[in-house]
């Protein structure tokens, strides 16, 4: 019998269409020398391996198909509200990088995170948010990268693509950690519209930590 492994999307849009698979496996069902290769076999941008929570606290390893990342952004939005709909209290998610708080408002799921946390990407700005919608993934060798465009910079929307050929991921649908990093960078929050259609919320707060939520959906199981 395989792994047990449930899958939700992360930043869908109001409709809960688009947003990035995630799939979650319980510490308990998998051992640690087990855990990449499992991500492998699942073949989503991230797969997570999750602990039940202690004192509000869950512990939660996060893998791409072919590296272990010290935090993310969709995985931990995407746990932080599989707990919720579980019906479990969860107030933070401690993932290598430092633990990352949870809250739910406004029918959003959000988490806290430093910039400092994401790895280090790549970022090209464009002219236009077609010009973004129009590039080819395989122009981007190695990486991380993370293209984007003002859509509307008065009310700080963003149109985006992330290609991350080194992390196993061809193209990624919803980049949490990158949407960290770049509000870092412009110092204000922003709507991010990503991939095929995907939705990201951040806020920035001037002591430098960022706050990323979205929408999530369930979306099926699967065994590996």
């Amino acid at each position: 019998m395989g792994i047990r492994v449930e899958v939700v999307r992360v930043f869908t849009d109001a409709s809960g269409r688009f947003g990035n698979r995630l799939g979650i496996a319980r510490a308990a069902d998998v051992a640690e020398s087990e855990r990449q290769e499992l991500a492998r076999r699942a073949g989503y941008s991230e797969t997570v391996v999750v602990a039940e929570p202690v004192d509000g606290i869950a512990t939660l390893r996060i893998y791409t198909p072919a590296v272990e990342l010290p935090f993310a952004g969709h995985p931990s939005v995407g746990t932080a509200w599989w707990f919720l709909r579980r019906g479990i209290p969860v107030t933070a998610l401690r993932v290598p990088a430092g633990d990352v708080a949870v809250a739910n408002a406004d029918g959003l799921t959000w988490i806290t995170a430093k910039a400092d946390w994401t790895p280090d990407f790549v970022f090209h700005r464009y002219p236009s948010a077609a010009e973004v919608t129009a590039l080819d993934p395989a122009d981007f060798p190695g990486g991380p990268h993370y293209a984007w465009a003002w859509s509307d910079e008065h009310r700080g929307s963003i149109r985006s693509r992330m290609f991350g050929p080194t992390m196993g991921i061809t193209e990624d649908e919803a980049t949490g950690a990158a949407a960290v990093a770049l509000t870092a960078q412009l110092r204000r929050g922003l709507h991010i519209t990503q991939g095929a259609g995907s939705h990201l919320f951040t806020q920035w707060d001037s002591d430098g930590w960022v706050r990323l939520g979205g929408r999530v959906a369930d979306d099926s199981v699967a065994e590996f």
